[in-house]
């Protein structure tokens, strides 16, 4: 009994040395991405992107002489799904880093995870808190709530000049986060502007009409109309329907070619805050597009470019690092300074992981989004 014990034993570290050298010409990178359910949308957009980028990292030789390997799973926009994925990636995997290019609640319940295993995690684009504050080895590339909820109230009132605001907002962490940002920003640096208006909507909220209704009595300058595509292209769509002509401003939910379909004609003057500026001229970002649009036969988006930005931030930091070991890997992340991404020049990222850079404003014009304007000033964009 003995003897075969010893003999499986050995069958058994024969098999993991196989493995291990069989893995060992490459650096694998995971990728938690909404690629079923309500999201898959921007699981896609995420899951092209990323590739895109693996392909520029690996055609330039790959990282520290080793070509990346990206293992994708599908976490459907689901806290649960994504825990188990996540010990996957970590256990049977061996990732070195993990872009999260999903949304709020998976990336929450993913993140005190890779916290405890010392795997850097970078979210693409959640904007809960709970994401960074679980340690040091989790960052975010994509803006907090508060930081585009203030950056939006900074557009409307400086850039649009309204007086006169109304709020229609999405029942869930981002919108309520999205509205204190901007109501605070108001409160504070706005004084002689007014919220005349101040409404959440159900997550699954189709008819806005009654909400529009309310709003179109009141006649305000411009309404917050905040929401993921799917919630803020029919509640745009609506509006004009209605007759309704003040400007609308939206957030990166609205950030999506679909947003265009379900406005259609109607999408043409929202403004939205985001992180992905279409003009930009600095080559990585026209050069991204062309692909983009050359390979998939759409426009590319900011959960997309995001994404792109959190793999690469992590293939920087392993370079810099000279290393794959987390810790490592953590140091190289954290002190990342102007970093040229796609989603504009990352200044670096707070001690608790947040990253700093500009905020984008795109419009609408002639049925795609061009660049609006930007907000620069450092008490906006730093967490």
């Amino acid at each position: 009994m003995k003897r075969f014990k010893t003999v499986l034993v050995v069958m058994l570290v024969g098999i993991l040395a196989a493995g291990t050298a069989g893995a060992a010409g490459t650096v694998k990178i995971g990728l938690l991405a909404p690629l079923t359910g309500f999201a898959a949308a921007d699981g896609l957009s995420v899951h092209n992107s990323v590739k895109l980028a693996v392909e520029r990292i690996n055609a330039d030789g790959g990282v520290l002489g080793k070509q990346v390997e990206l293992v994708t799973y599908d976490d459907r926009a689901d806290g649960k799904d994504a825990v188990a994925l996540s010990r996957k990636l970590i256990q049977q995997d061996g990732v070195v880093g993990v872009v999260g290019g999903s949304y709020s609640t998976p990336s929450r319940a993913v993140a005190p995870i890779f916290e405890d295993e010392e795997i850097p995690f970078v979210a693409a684009y959640a904007v809960h808190p709970d994401v960074t504050s679980a340690g040091g080895y989790c960052f975010r590339n994509g803006f907090l709530g508060m930081v585009e909820g203030k950056s939006a109230a900074y557009v409307s009132t400086k850039l649009v000049g309204a007086k006169k605001i109304a709020l229609l907002t999405s029942d869930n962490d981002f919108g309520r986060t999205l509205a204190e940002g901007f109501t605070e920003y108001v409160q504070t640096l706005a004084k002689d502007v007014k919220i005349v208006y101040q409404q959440t909507y159900p997550f699954k909220e189709k008819d806005f009409t009654p909400y529009l209704s309310k709003i179109k009595e009141i006649g305000p300058d411009l309404i917050f109309a905040s929401g993921y595509y799917f919630q803020s292209g029919p509640m745009v769509k609506q509006a004009r329907e209605m007759g309704m002509t003040m400007t609308m401003l939206g957030e990166e939910g609205a950030d999506s070619p679909k947003f265009l379909e379900i406005a259609g004609k109607s999408a043409e003057g929202f403004l939205m805050v985001t992180n992905l500026n279409r003009d930009d001229p600095r080559p990585v970002v026209q050069e991204f597009i062309g692909q983009y649009v050359k390979r998939y036969a759409i426009q590319p988006d900011m959960v997309g470019a995001s994404a792109y930005d959190a793999f690469m931030v992590i293939c920087d930091g392993i370079r810099r690092a000279g290393s794959l070991d987390g810790a490592a890997i953590q140091k190289a992340v954290a002190a990342t300074r102007d970093y040229n991404g796609l989603t504009g020049v990352i200044k670096g990222f707070t001690d608790v992981g947040e990253v700093v850079k500009e905020v984008q404003v795109q419009v609408v014009k002639d049925g795609a989004f061009r660049y609006f304007g930007v907000v620069t000033d450092p008490a906006l964009i730093t967490p």
